[in-house]
């Protein structure tokens, strides 16, 4: 995924693994790419087998071992980025007044889109059954770019200056917590990223 947004020839400002907490809410942030139209918020998924989304939104992975396959459920990801963008959303806001946080959270969703991004190429999705708005946000690697610039093009809003996306990249910086990660908690994730 970084490979693909250094390799965008974009103006791009790119933040990885952004750990933000918010009133005991947190969020571990695969990639925040903020472009001078919009923000996205990017989760990466590397999952072997291949995955079916059906038309609840429900992700279907079905593995082959020893010549069997194997379906089985996971936990979807566009919920767990949906989490990360509220988090974001609050954190963003907490120190603002009432009215200029209604107004940051009301223009939230113009500026910050979710994409689930499945790095592993030879996992084979079929969306066929899946809604519009999940189609929209689940895509390959190799199709990251080439959406970003056309949600880009699709934003009615001005675009920003490339010092005003340093500015706003720091911002998230400073927002960013070290979170010590022990070799248990990291076998749990991935436990559960599987």
């Amino acid at each position: 995924i970084l490979y693909e947004l250094k390799n965008s020839h974009m103006d791009m400002f790119i933040l990885q693994d952004l750990f933000l907490e918010h009133e005991g809410l947190t969020a571990q942030i695969d990639f925040l790419v903020i472009t001078p139209q919009r923000n996205f918020v990017i989760e990466c998924k590397n999952l072997v087998g291949n995955i079916e989304i059906n038309s609840k939104g429900d992700f279907i992975r079905t593995i082959r071992c020893g010549g069997r396959y194997y379906k089985e459920g996971i936990y979807s990801p566009i919920t767990q980025n949906q989490r990360h963008l509220q988090v974001l959303k609050e954190r963003r806001s907490e120190n603002d007044g009432k009215i200029l946080a209604a107004w940051k959270n009301y223009l939230f969703k113009d500026f910050f889109r979710g994409l689930v991004v499945l790095a592993n190429p030879k996992t084979v999705v079929n969306d066929r059954y899946a809604k519009k708005e999940v189609k929209e946000q689940v895509i390959r690697a190799d199709q990251l770019i080439e959406t970003i610039k056309r949600m880009n093009k699709a934003s009615k809003e001005s675009a920003s200056s490339l010092k005003d996306l340093k500015e706003m990249g720091e911002r998230y910086l400073q927002m960013h917590i070290e979170k010590p990660i022990t070799y248990i908690e990291k076998f749990k994730q991935e436990e559960l990223e599987d």
